[in-house]
């Protein structure tokens, strides 16, 4: 019974506090009771921490966005974790690709430049594959996993902290209030004096409450800038593992670049599908480079035929490697496999040569161009 008594009157307790302070709350919104305003440095503090909560959040949804764009996945993986459980292996996209290459290099014939290109590039996609699995293991553990651990520890017992901050000066303002009606109503009668020095005790108490509890809020909002420290340890970390894997991607891609360039030159262009030519860039394919010095069937592969060509007045024959559209009205159209004639205008930039078809003229890129005998 003894119990049963302390709990309603602990019950009745909460509840007349919580009527007080809704009934504060809602005075101050209309403007019809004053109230305690937080110190600057606090009001600062409690900004920075809204404000760390906010772009923390927002940065770490884009980067899972970003290492798992597959929305359903995030979701597994999401409902996994909060089961406590192993999320199932799942192939990536360019591991997907890159079998689906090998598989289909194996049924076109490893012996076929086809099919072993395409082999080739599968391999290349599984690792790009595994390389992609090793930034998200890496990323996730070193950057969101701290990000989340903020949201999910620091920052909900700041908020709780905040919270039980802002009861306190609910109570603190209340007690202000019943003090100064107590006080109005003293210089009326006399019977409530004892009610003043109720009110003023009160009024100590949860001075001294509100204080303690903006010490605690103060403290703990202040460890912020030792997590904007930590947050950005784990923003190296996260950018050195992008780092590595673009890295890693690069170095696959050339190595697969100079496997592909050593294939015979009558496998570079495709003369029944012309979107399956590579369109050769100003560094990678310049006449004359070492890419196509293995080249030996064609003439291009002489720096000194173009020389004689820029040289001397006369034209020649060129076959086109390929598909290029024209930029401006100066430029030529060309078309794969087409045979064109082209000479040399004195002042014309090294890189271009004037074309001829027909009764089209226009200049043309050389490095697109097979000179003929």
């Amino acid at each position: 019974m003894n119990i049963m008594d302390f709990n309603v009157k602990k019950l009745a307790a909460d509840a007349g506090t919580f009527l007080s302070r809704a009934v504060q709350f809602t005075e101050e919104k209309l403007g019809q009771a004053e109230k305690t305003e937080l110190d600057a440095h606090l009001e600062n503090l409690l900004s920075k921490a809204e404000c760390t909560k906010i772009w923390t959040e927002k940065i770490m949804k884009q980067t899972e966005v970003l290492l798992q764009p597959n929305p359903n996945a995030r979701i597994e993986e999401f409902v996994y974790e909060k089961l406590d459980r192993k999320a199932p292996s799942r192939i990536n996209n360019p591991e997907l690709l890159g079998q689906y290459m090998i598989d289909a290099g194996t049924e076109f014939g490893p012996g076929t430049a086809y099919g072993n290109a395409l082999i080739k590039c599968g391999e290349t996609q599984k690792r790009i594959g595994t390389a992609d699995r090793e930034l998200i293991h890496t990323s996730a553990l070193n950057f969101l996993t701290p990000l989340r651990n903020f949201i999910e520890g620091d920052y909900k017992t700041i908020a709780k902290e905040r919270k039980l901050l802002q009861n306190k000066r609910l109570d603190l303002d209340a007690a202000k209030t019943r003090l100064k009606k107590a006080k109005a109503a003293e210089t009326r009668a006399s019977i409530w004096a004892e009610e003043v020095t109720k009110s003023e005790q009160e009024l100590r108490i949860t001075q001294s409450e509100f204080d303690r509890q903006a010490e605690i809020t103060r403290l703990l909002l202040e460890g912020i800038s030792s997590t904007h420290a930590h947050h950005l340890r784990c923003l190296n970390d996260f950018v050195e593992a992008q780092m590595t894997y673009y890295a890693q991607c690069y170095q696959y891609m050339l190595d697969l670049q100079k496997q592909l360039g050593s294939f015979p030159s009558n496998y570079h262009s495709n003369n029944n599908q012309t979107s399956v030519a590579p369109i050769p860039s100003a560094s990678s394919n310049v006449i004359g480079s070492s890419a196509l010095t293995s080249t030996s069937s064609l003439v291009i592969t002489s720096p000194s035929n173009l020389t004689d060509l820029k040289e001397c007045s006369g034209s020649r024959k060129a076959r086109v490697l390929y598909d290029y559209d024209a930029a401006n009205s100066t430029e030529l159209s060309l078309l794969a496999d087409e045979v064109i004639t082209v000479f040399s205008v004195v002042g014309m930039d090294s890189d271009w040569l004037m074309g001829e078809r027909g009764n089209q003229k226009g200049r043309v890129p050389i490095t697109y161009l097979e000179l003929l005998n």
